[in-house]
């Protein structure tokens, strides 16, 4: 008997136990789906665990981090197929992880070089190695630098206001005025001006994030992120709602945009269905204000709007920053696009991340007609692919100077998508020396906007 109420007993905890199983996963699947309690408390919960200050470092304690900055791998094949010796090879690959560049090789990477053909000048260039600007000649030298970590800029900063897992390690994106100053982001974190020397002159701490744009005055326009519950688009979760800051000439907050705002105020509200309900939304990623062309055929291009890209919902947008409303949109001929510009022939020029058979293009086309006149576009034979981040510009001699930010890649490409300049960001990690810097943007500059660099 003793022996039977034994067996009944287990066959019951048997059944017992999947039977507690599926009663959760049936509890915890409508709480989901029906957003019913706990399920508030759950995701406030999550939330908290992902963003406070204690916990991430914690974590960083416990796993610390294999290595700093930003990193992507390394393309051997690619970057054998666009003609390197062997031992130029050899020579990218052995590279280890440098903290400066003094160290480095006399070829920094300049593979091509077609002198009668490129445009002549520097070249500004943000890498994920570091939190530096290097300014490089087109021998790929580096001339000029400014540096500044995060905690020497802000030596008060807390995790919890940031929403980061840890510090920022490298600029995102910079800019150089004609006396030597620099102007430059911290990724989600802040924004910080320079003097030629990198001593600090100011900071603002306001999360900014990807791009700015500088007008006539000196007024600076940024994209700026809070995280925060919008209980309109979602009950429970966090979502990042971006703006528009509009600072002055030394740093000071004069106003802040909405974007979320700025569709919900337009007749292009109805894009908002293709964002995600929570968390990173819209992931705008450029900003840019018209100068004007264009305003005779519509007045959504006056001078003073801005032109900007969001990347979750492939939509680049142009914002009437007085009315704090989108006036003109379009979307459908990319996928996870990076900085549209307006040319001076009126054209935009957009880089495609994903939209072109899995490669990458840049594009050049007329934003009434959307007819494309121009394009470099990536081939299984040329690999030009960036997942994520890059940047395209027109320079003055009609070519196009491309960042492929993963393969840590930039090229000068004439209008008939011949390459005449191309650098490889230097700087590597990992155990065989297999991963690349992202190298975020390119810019080039003009010898006659750089007075104020020491001459040899």
């Amino acid at each position: 008997m003793n022996t039977l109420g034994s067996r009944i007993r287990k066959t019951l905890l048997w059944l017992l136990v999947p039977a507690v199983a599926l009663c959760g996963y049936l509890f915890g699947y409508v709480t989901t789906e029906r957003q019913a309690p706990p399920y508030g408390l759950v995701t406030q919960a999550k939330d908290w665990v992902r963003y406070e200050s204690g916990i991430r470092q914690l974590h960083a304690r416990l796993f610390g981090r294999e290595r700093e900055g930003r990193w992507r791998p390394l393309d051997s094949e690619s970057i054998a197929a666009r003609g390197l010796s062997a031992e130029e090879r050899e020579t990218l690959a052995s590279l280890g992880y440098l903290s400066g560049y003094e160290d480095a090789p006399d070829r920094t990477g300049v593979t091509v070089y077609d002198k009668t053909r490129a445009f002549p000048g520097y070249n500004l260039q943000t890498s994920g190695h570091d939190t530096e600007a290097l300014l490089l000649d087109m021998d790929g030298k580096v001339v000029h630098r400014w540096s500044c970590p995060f905690q020497v800029a802000f030596p008060n900063y807390d995790l919890r206001d940031l929403h980061l897992l840890y510090p920022p390690e490298f600029f995102r994106r910079a800019h150089v005025f004609d006396n030597g100053d620099l102007l430059a982001i911290y990724e989600d974190a802040g924004l910080v001006k320079l003097d030629k020397d990198s001593n600090i002159l100011w900071t603002y701490p306001g999360s900014p994030h990807h791009d700015f744009d500088i007008d006539e005055n000196g007024n600076i326009y940024v994209l700026t992120l809070d995280l925060r519950r919008i209980p309109r688009l979602h009950p429970h979760r966090s979502s990042i709602e971006e703006f528009i800051a509009i600072l002055d000439a030394e740093g000071r907050e004069l106003r802040k945009v909405s974007l979320l705002e700025a569709f919900e105020n337009s007749p292009y509200a109805s894009l908002l269905e293709r964002c995600p309900d929570f968390g990173d939304i819209f992931h705008t990623n450029t900003v840019e204000r018209l100068s004007g062309i264009h305003a005779d055929r519509s007045p959504a291009f006056r001078a003073g709007n801005v032109l900007i890209s969001v990347r979750e919902i492939d939509t680049i947008a142009i914002v009437d920053l007085e009315a704090e409303a989108v006036v003109w949109a379009l979307t459908g001929q990319w996928s996870r696009q990076h900085q549209p510009t307006l040319l001076e022939n009126g054209n935009l020029l957009l880089f495609d991340n994903r939209g072109h058979f899995g490669m990458s293009k840049v594009i050049e086309f007329d934003p009434f007609t959307q007819e494309i006149l121009w394009e470099y576009a990536g081939t299984p034979e040329n690999g030009f692919y960036s997942k994520a981040c890059g940047s395209s510009e027109r320079l003055p001699n009609g070519n196009t100077l491309i960042t492929e930010s993963n393969g840590g890649r930039t090229f000068e490409v004439t209008a008939e998508g011949e390459i005449v300049w191309e650098h490889f960001n230097p700087y590597r990690t990992g155990e065989n020396g297999e991963l690349i810097a992202t190298l975020f943007e390119t810019v080039r500059i003009s010898p006659d906007d750089i007075g104020w660099l020491p001459t040899e």
